[in-house]
């Protein structure tokens, strides 16, 4: 998978090391067989606009994002065995648990992606 970092506009970090997901076969992998998402780290899915959390062993956060990757919407701590889904929702960051609040993420908030330097 491609990694790259996400950024607000003004160059805050969001998720220094994102991978990208944006085949059937990648999205549906997920973050499945992981153990934990850790601090810095994420996943960025689309095209969806809903997630599922089965077998999964620890909760994310969910920023919904729209195609200019504007965040439209948040689910905080989403546990295993849950799903979620965000109306108007083209993409999802997946996260780990506590970060979206950390890192102050808010409904509006505009992000861009960065390719990361080697």
């Amino acid at each position: 998978m491609k990694e790259l970092r996400l950024e607000r506009q003004d160059g805050s970090p969001v998720c220094e090391r994102c991978l990208l997901a944006e085949t059937p076969l990648t999205r549906l992998k997920g973050l499945l067989g992981q153990r934990e998402l850790p601090r810095g780290q994420g996943l960025l899915l689309r095209p969806t606009s809903s997630i599922h959390m089965f077998f999964m062993r620890f909760p994310i956060d969910a920023v919904w994002l729209d195609r200019e990757l504007r965040v439209v919407g948040l689910t905080h701590e989403l546990q295993p065995w849950r799903t979620a889904s965000q109306r108007g929702a083209k993409a999802v960051l997946e996260l780990p648990a506590g970060e979206a609040a950390a890192r102050g993420l808010q409904a509006g908030d505009r992000l861009v992606t960065v390719e990361p330097v080697k």
